[in-house]
């Protein structure tokens, strides 16, 4: 312990070159997108990242978790059409390993939801207006549920490992949990910032891409697409021109849309309408 803080400040001559090694063996491609991705961070490790910051989450004393059966059910509801549909998607193989859980947070004052790596959802029923019915729901959580399985909390961490602390401070950090800087770092590369409930920025590529997969993923669950539009429009009208924290880097209103749009057909080819299925309405909140 001692030697790593009397050489911090000095920078191993290998470090240049053995990042460089881990960067050309790390890369990954999206299934759906194509997108090259860098990833260090061992995927057992995310899980248990994830893991631990969503345990941070709901032992907060300010989280209240809600017991009200009209509020939990839908959400249950809608999360397990959107994992049973990500257990058949490209992505089959990481939501059969993943420990789903799925939690509802009684805060009618903050539009938020999250997925962490290995399943962890959390959903704040001040969403509920933006998503009105289960479709739209649906459309959120395969949004989030996206972000969990394409490893874009990996990713992040392994671009700033890469770019900022290097090989051998990577290998310490990964394991110093109980390092308050490093906890916060790693809940911000997650999505979650210091404070409860906040949602730092993914990069704006994590966010369309978690739009396009999401949007698959809901209409593989049996829901309708063309919800999702309807979503980020009264998204834009409830947060006054201004994306909630958990969309903060997403494209604006106009190339949201219009992107929604064009991945439409390729969403309609995964929907199946099912008969007697009906989306129905979430509870009304309190107004803001």
């Amino acid at each position: 312990m001692n030697r790593y803080h009397s050489q911090r400040g000095a920078i191993p001559r290998w470090l240049g070159p053995a990042a460089g090694l881990l960067a050309l063996t790390g890369c990954a491609t999206n299934p759906y997108t194509e997108r090259s991705q860098l990833l260090l961070v061992p995927e057992s490790e995310e899980m248990q990242l994830g893991a631990q910051a969503y345990e941070q989450v709901l032992h907060n004393p300010k989280v209240k978790i809600s017991r009200d059966p009209r509020e939990v059910e839908p959400v249950k509801r809608v999360a397990a059409r959107i994992i049973e549909a990500a257990k058949s998607s490209k992505y089959a193989e990481r939501a059969r390993q993943f420990g789903w859980e799925v939690t509802v947070i009684k805060d009618d004052k903050t539009m938020n939801a999250f997925a962490l790596p290995g399943g962890k959802i959390a959903v704040y029923t001040g969403i509920f207006p933006v998503a009105k019915n289960e479709a739209g729901l649906a459309a959120i959580l395969g949004h989030e549920v996206t972000h969990a399985l394409a490893r874009h909390g990996a990713e992040r961490m392994s671009q700033g490992l890469l770019a900022q602390i290097g090989l051998e401070a990577a290998s310490i950090a990964l394991g110093s949990g109980t390092n308050p800087a490093v906890g916060q770092a790693t809940m911000a590369a997650l999505g979650l910032g210091v404070n409860v409930g906040v949602l730092l920025p993914f990069s704006r590529a994590h966010e369309s891409e978690a739009d396009h997969i999401g949007l698959l993923l809901a209409a593989q669950a049996g829901y309708d697409p063309h919800e999702a539009i309807h979503v980020w429009e009264r998204m834009e009208q409830l947060s006054k021109g201004q994306p909630p924290e958990f969309l903060s880097t997403h494209p604006g209103h106009g190339t949201r849309i219009k992107q929604l749009q064009e991945w439409m057909p390729e969403a309609l080819s995964y929907y199946r309408p099912q008969p007697g299925f009906h989306a129905a309405d979430l509870p009304p909140i309190q107004p803001r």
